[in-house]
């Protein structure tokens, strides 16, 4: 059997390390599986550092489809023309994509259009707000021959929406397998030593999202508010866009330690270490709910709800009041114990494999 594994952006590789890792110990055991890498990106994208693969213990791309647009329709039509070329030459009995980039649903429509099936990895979350992403997301679902979930919520998010659920697999969260894997590898940053910076004894701050970095006053507002309701060391390794904002906005403070992006086993040692957490990331909500650590999310859905539900994740969106009571929480000590949801393992990748072979030689 011969997988086809899409990767549309950097954070896609977090989630297909471990799978190609279960995928070449079910081959080394005699297993008829092997797999191919496509990324639909440039290998020289600043954001694959050289560092990532080896951080990650995984292969390197098979192949780069170098399609680089930025404007949508323009990025789908190049990715739709460039795989379906890749796919000819390279034919698979299954393409698995990831989350819900472009990539994703454009990968999976080239695959349907050529007889091939699609095996959808994170399927069935939703947010209930028709962005792109949520467009990407039910698309890529309603194409997928199989479906692998990370809990319950995405399995009745696919029931509701009519899915066959003969062809969907609970899983588990595979975020966790590469964290698991991963947690003996990390690497504490140098610059903790040189700032002073203590384990468990800072905040870990995290900004991505352009819709709050490009609103002075919301951006402004969340930062006052983290400033002013914490006395620990705040810990940001930020994007060089984001830090010229703060610096713009003048949102200085001795306590407040701007740093660039980290690779991926320095920023894990970040994650794993901090006393608590603000982001905007789902991603990093969910290895804190698996690590036990206080989250505080600048958004108002989850992902993954299993991170509210029975994690340490709270959702703030960007009110500076609600920030404020989160952190006033933390402060006092009293922040909800969170649990481990169901099949957040480490063992996903395996299961995925079990599946695929399962589905596929059925």
């Amino acid at each position: 059997m011969k997988v086809t594994i899409i990767a549309g952006a950097r954070p896609n590789f977090m989630k297909i390390a471990p799978l190609m890792r279960a995928i070449q110990k079910a081959k080394s055991e005699g297993k008829n599986i092997s797999a191919r890498i496509v990324y639909t990106g440039s290998a020289d994208e600043k954001s694959l550092e050289p560092s990532l693969f080896t951080d990650l213990d995984m292969p390197t791309p098979d192949a780069f489809l170098n399609v680089n647009e930025t404007d949508f329709f323009r990025r789908m039509a190049g990715i739709i023309t460039a795989f379906a070329t890749e796919l000819k030459s390279n034919m698979a009995n299954v393409v698995v994509v990831v989350d819900d980039f472009t990539p994703t649903m454009a990968c999976s429509i080239v695959a349907k259009k050529m007889g091939v099936k699609v095996a959808h990895l994170v399927a069935g979350t939703r947010s209930f707000d028709v962005d792109c992403k949520e467009i990407n997301r039910i698309i890529t679902d309603s194409m997928s021959d199989i479906l692998f979930t990370a809990g319950m919520v995405a399995n009745r998010n696919l029931s509701q929406s009519g899915t066959e659920q003969n062809h969907v697999y609970m899983v588990g969260n595979i975020l966790i397998d590469s964290l698991r894997y991963n947690r003996p590898r990390m690497q504490r940053p140098v610059s903790f030593s040189i700032l002073g910076v203590q384990d468990k004894e800072y905040l870990l701050f995290t900004l991505n999202r352009r819709d709050i970095v490009n609103n002075d006053d919301k951006l402004r507002e969340i930062m006052q508010s983290v400033l002013a309701n914490t006395n620990l060391p705040i810990v940001a390794p930020l994007h060089t866009y984001i830090k010229d904002r703060l610096e713009e906005l003048n949102i200085h403070d001795d306590r407040l330690h701007l740093l660039p992006p980290q690779s991926y086993l320095t920023f894990g040692y970040m994650v794993n270490h901090a006393k608590a957490i603000v982001t905007d990331s789902g991603n990093i909500a969910e290895e804190a709910t698996f690590l036990g650590i206080p989250c505080i999310t600048l958004n108002t859905y989850a992902e993954h709800p299993e991170t509210v539900q029975k994690g340490t994740n709270c959702l703030v969106g960007e009110d500076p009041a609600l920030i404020a009571e989160a952190l006033k929480t933390l402060s006092r000590g009293e922040w909800k114990e969170g649990k481990i949801p169901e099949r957040w393992d480490g063992h996903t990748a395996e299961r995925i494999v079990q599946a695929l072979l399962t589905e596929l030689e059925a």
